[in-house]
């Protein structure tokens, strides 16, 4: 028996991996032991030899000391659990390590900062049972008294005294402590002391902690380059018009961040954006170094989808998301089925003569069969776009739109459409006239601060778009449209994501008009901008559209698999009037449900399964893109 590798650890490693699967599976008891041979021909032989013995399970758990502590309060802190129905009862060495660094934590918690767990035993009662022992010395319980501050210049005492929620009086929580001194770091890095240094000496007084902050502030460093790297297809100009820092500016780590956030934001780019920072001289000041991985921005789509209302849907596009690398988007689809034809070209820059000003045009013809409304809609028309970030309010644009367009009304169940001659008045018109003209013009005020806009975790979208057609701007129409919503998220607890959202919807004809055109009233149901889940799509309302739509959303996401994959649980309501005073909570339209959300080469994919809360059922809703 020879050990030739025994100096490299091979042997050992090999056993302890062989020992912890055996342990995993309940066989704490198991001897595993690796020997290494050299054979005459030079080749490495290695015999296990493995003796199992019995499939064992904690049974029971005590501690040994912890006066002041429940033993269940402890317990629950564990992962490490007594066998039950549930459980396996099963001891694994790395997850019991785990637990006992969460016990001290848990006792530092509540100002018993001298605390020690350990040692502990595992006793075996039967050859099937053990029982664990772990051995507390609790020590003293502190209060915080004062917390001092020396060394700080740039920030006084009080600016930074007041990132500390923790109280005189309180037991001193030395987790809650360290957060909140990560607080003073962030301040400190947001004004450029990136070389900050700040120790803590901790003063005992009977059972009181004081604590003396002795800050080291160091210089304060100012960016002198920006170098980016990694960028094959997208123009440089296109990455720096993200960035919130230049140089010449002192460091500010919010700013920072911000910009790696709105980097991922074009879409252009893997998630894995790497910023870093070199010192380049004795007054602190840095480089910093931007690194990003390319991913593909163009795509030719063919496909096949289905969804409640349109049935089977055919699709050719071609796309590009980031033309010449310049930013500029452009898009040119075919969409078919038994219900809808539409053909659409769409431009977007929007950095016009490489300003914060959008320019955008869409040119479309399309043919839309509502058959659960009876009636064919032909569109054809283009739209303009101009828009323009606010310099004095972040993150928000403002955009004015201009379309011209003219659509053609046929009925294909008269009889049906009868049946309701008074909701559906302004349709039997329409069907009996050629293509009618819509001149309108339009605002959309927006303002977004999420800071993922595939899946986000944090932050608001609020969008103010009104629409005037008609009067002065001449067409066949006279009408004014307006929307309200708000989308929030936040994040919840651990992983989970908070997601709300309010829409507020109204139209209304005026001047030659009597009634706004079906096609620009509201429909709810299914998914989409005005979707309710549980409900197919475009079957909540009045007969003939409403004039008036709310709607509340709330989701709960959680990631899957970072940020490509999140599985959502959700509750939607509203409904759509065409009086304001007909609007009741009681009789709002509800769905709740559960589903995934998958970012793929082709976009958002999403799939919701609700359950109608008001005429029961299930609804599938397949939706592509995000609509919350």
């Amino acid at each position: 028996k020879m050990f030739i590798h025994n100096h490299l650890g091979i042997a050992k490693a090999f056993a302890l991996i062989l020992f912890k699967e055996y342990q995993s599976k309940g066989f704490s008891n198991a001897k595993v032991i690796v020997y290494e041979h050299l054979s005459e021909d030079n080749r490495m032989r290695v015999k296990v030899e493995v003796e199992e013995g019995k499939r064992v399970a904690i049974s029971s758990i005590s501690f040994i000391g912890n006066e002041e502590m429940d033993a269940k309060a402890l317990q629950k802190r564990m992962k490490t659990k007594p066998a039950s129905l549930l459980r396996s009862g099963r001891f694994e060495q790395e997850k019991f390590d785990a637990d006992l660094v969460n016990l001290a934590n848990y006792y530092r918690q509540h100002g018993y900062v001298d605390v020690r767990i350990g040692p502990w035993e595992l006793t075996p009662i039967s050859d099937k049972e053990l029982h664990l022992e772990i051995q507390v010395r609790e020590g003293e319980r502190y209060i915080l008294g004062d917390i001092g501050v020396k060394g700080n210049d740039h920030f006084t005492t009080d600016a930074i005294l007041s990132k500390f929620t923790l109280k005189n009086g309180e037991p001193f929580d030395e987790e809650k402590f360290e957060k909140q001194l990560g607080l003073v770091y962030s301040m400190y890095f947001d004004e450029g002391f990136i070389y900050t240094h700040i120790e803590h000496e901790k003063i005992k007084r009977d059972n009181e902690l004081e604590v003396m902050l002795m800050v080291n502030e160091g210089p304060r460093a100012r960016i002198r380059q920006i170098h980016i790297t990694g960028n094959r297809r997208t123009k440089e100009k296109v990455i720096r018009r993200q960035l919130e820092v230049a140089p010449g500016d002192y460091f500010r780590q919010s700013q920072v961040i911000r910009s790696q956030q709105n980097i991922y934001n074009l879409g252009f780019f893997e998630p894995d954006i790497s910023l870093d920072y070199r010192p380049i001289n004795n007054d602190g000041d840095i480089d910093l170094y931007l690194d990003v991985i390319d991913k593909a921005s163009g795509m030719a789509n063919g496909g096949v989808g289905y969804n409640s209302q349109d049935k089977f849907v055919g699709q050719l596009s071609v796309s590009q998301n980031n033309l010449f690398g310049n930013n500029w988007s452009s898009n040119l689809s075919w969409e078919f089925g038994k219900n809808t034809q539409n053909f659409e070209f769409g431009f977007t820059n929007p950095n016009l003569y490489d300003t914060d000003m959008l320019l955008g045009t869409n040119i479309y013809y399309t043919e839309r069969d509502w058959s659960s409304f009876y009636y064919k809609i032909y569109t054809r028309g283009a739209s303009l776009r101009l828009g323009q970030y606010l310099p004095w309010v972040d993150r928000t644009r403002l955009v004015a739109g201009y379309s011209l367009y003219s659509k053609k009304y046929r009925i294909t169940d008269m009889d049906k459409v009868l049946g309701d001659p008074l909701a559906n008045a302004t349709l039997i018109e329409l069907d009996s006239l050629s293509w009618r003209y819509t001149s309108a013009l339009s605002g959309t005020l927006s303002r977004d601060t999420r800071d993922n806009v595939f899946f986000p975790t944090r932050g608001t979208q609020i969008t103010m778009f009104s629409e005037v057609a008609g009067g002065p701007l001449g067409g066949d129409f006279d009408y004014f449209k307006q929307i309200f919503q708000v989308n929030w998220y936040a994040e919840a607890w651990e992983k989970l994501t908070l997601r709300n959202k309010w829409r507020f919807g109204y139209v209304a004809a005026y001047g030659r008009s009597n009634d706004a055109p079906p096609d620009e009233k509201f429909y709810l149901g299914g998914t989409g901008v005005d979707g309710i889940r549980g409900y197919p799509d475009r079957s909540i309302g009045p007969a003939g559209g409403g004039t008036r739509a709310i709607i509340f959303s709330t989701e709960v996401g959680y990631p899957i698999a970072g940020d490509q994959i999140i599985a959502v649980a959700f509750f939607d309501a509203g409904n759509s009037y065409n009086k304001l005073r007909d609007f009741n909570f009681l009789e709002l339209r509800k769905g709740a449900g559960a589903g995934v959300r998958i970012r793929s080469p082709f976009g958002l994919i999403g799939f919701d399964y609700a359950y109608n809360l008001d005429e029961g059922g299930w609804e599938p809703h397949l939706q592509f893109g995000t609509t919350f």
